[in-house]
C-alpha cells in the first residue's frame, strides 16, 4: 500500500488515518487503580477465580483493561479469563530461568486446555475461571490449544527470518485470542474473523516494536532478520548502542508500516457499512485503538522506539476508546 512513497509520504497517510481530538476532560473509564499482587494461585478459593484475573490483566495488560469496559457486564468475566489466559502465556518465556522449564509450564497449559474439554480442571485460578464460563462461551479448544504451540515454539527465540515467519506467528497468537473473544461474544462470520486475522497481526508487531528496548536489553532481535538486512542494521550494534545503531529507526518504520498497513486492512473489511464495526463486534475491535494510538505515538518520535515517551501511558487513550465505542470505529 506504501510502495513507491518516499518515508515523509507514508508518515503523512499514517497520521492521516488517525486524527486525534484533545478532550477537555476524561471519562471514569481512565480511574485505573494500581492491581493487588498480594493474591497467588495456591491462595484461592472458587469464589475469587475471576477476581484474580481481573487484578492479573489490570497488572499485566493496561490496555485490555481499559478495553473491558467495552463488554456487556454479563461477559467480562469471561474476557478477563481469556486475556488471563493469553497474557500469562505471553510472559513464561520472562519468567522462567531456561527453556526446560518454560516447556514444562507450557505443557501444563496444555494439559489444562484438554482438562477443560474433559471438564476436570486443574486448581489454578485462570483455569478454574475458564471452566466456569466453558459452557455458555462455547470457546473452540482448538484455538487454545494453537496459542498454547506457538509460544511454546517461541521459547525457542523470538527471532524470525522473515515478515512472513513473524505474521504467521501473529496469526497463531494474538489473532487466534480474538477469534475466541469473537466465541465469547457468540459472533461467527467470515467478515469479522478476517479483520479480527489483520487485527491480531498489527496488535502483535505493535507490542514487538513496543517492548523492543526491552528485547534488546535481553540480546534479542524481535525485528525480522529479512527486514535488519534490508537496511543494514548489524545487531550487536542494537544491543549496544540502542537508537543510534545504524539503521535501525529505517527498520522500525518499515515494520511499523506493516503493522500500519494490517490496521488499515482490518478497518476496510467494513467499508460497505460506511467503516462502521457492528456494534455487538465493537468490544473485540476496540482492541485496535491502543494499537493505532502507538503507532501514531511512535511516529511522532520519528520512529525511534526507544523514545522513553513510549514506555508511558497515554492520558488520551481512555476517551479515544470510549468514544471508539459510540463511533463504531477503531
Amino acid at each position: 500500500m506504501y510502495r513507491g512513497l518516499s518515508r515523509s509520504q507514508k508518515c503523512i497517510r499514517i497520521t492521516n488515518r488517525h486524527s486525534i481530538l484533545s478532550p477537555k476532560r476524561l471519562p471514569n473509564l481512565s480511574n485505573i487503580r494500581p492491581a493487588s499482587t498480594s493474591t497467588t494461585p495456591t491462595q484461592l478459593g472458587a469464589d475469587e477465580n475471576h477476581t484474580y484475573c481481573k487484578d492479573f490483566v489490570q497488572k499485566h495488560d493496561y490496555e485490555a483493561y481499559l478495553v473491558s469496559q467495552l463488554y456487556p457486564a454479563g461477559k467480562r468475566k469471561g474476557y478477563f479469563a481469556i486475556k488471563a489466559f493469553y497474557d500469562e502465556l505471553a510472559i513464561v518465556q520472562d519468567n522462567v530461568s531456561n527453556s526446560i522449564i518454560g516447556e514444562m509450564r507450557m505443557q501444563f497449559w496444555r494439559d489444562a486446555v484438554r482438562a477443560l474439554a474433559d471438564g476436570r480442571p486443574p486448581h489454578h485460578p485462570i483455569v478454574l475461571a475458564l471452566h466456569d464460563i466453558w459452557q455458555s462461551a462455547n470457546l473452540p479448544p482448538y484455538h487454545m490449544r494453537r496459542i498454547v504451540d506457538a509460544r511454546t515454539e517461541e521459547l525457542k527465540g523470538l527471532s524470525h527470518l522473515t515478515i512472513d515467519s513473524l505474521t504467521a506467528h501473529a496469526e497463531s497468537t494474538a489473532s487466534t485470542h480474538y477469534y475466541l473473544l469473537l466465541s465469547l461474544l457468540g459472533l461467527s462470520s467470515e467478515t469479522l474473523s478476517h479483520a479480527a486475522s489483520h487485527l491480531g497481526i498489527a496488535h502483535c508487531i505493535s507490542t514487538l516494536l513496543r517492548a523492543l528496548p526491552y528485547h534488546t536489553s535481553k540480546g534479542r532481535m524481535v525485528i525480522p532478520t529479512e527486514i535488519t538486512a534490508r537496511h543494514g542494521v548489524v545487531q550487536e550494534d542494537v544491543f549496544r548502542k540502542g537508537p543510534a545503531a545504524k539503521g535501525i529507526d529505517d527498520a522500525v518504520f518499515e515494520l511499523a508500516t506493516i503493522a500500519n498497513d494490517h490496521l488499515v486492512t482490518a478497518r476496510e473489511t467494513f467499508r460497505d457499512d460506511a467503516g462502521k464495526v457492528p456494534r455487538v463486534a465493537m468490544p473485540v475491535f476496540g482492541a485496535g485503538v491502543p494499537v493505532a494510538s502507538f503507532l501514531e505515538r511512535l511516529e511522532a518520535v520519528n520512529f525511534n522506539a526507544f523514545h522513553p515517551s513510549l514506555q508511558l501511558r497515554s492520558w488520551k487513550l481512555p476517551w479515544r476508546v470510549w468514544r471508539s465505542y459510540y463511533k463504531r470505529t477503531f
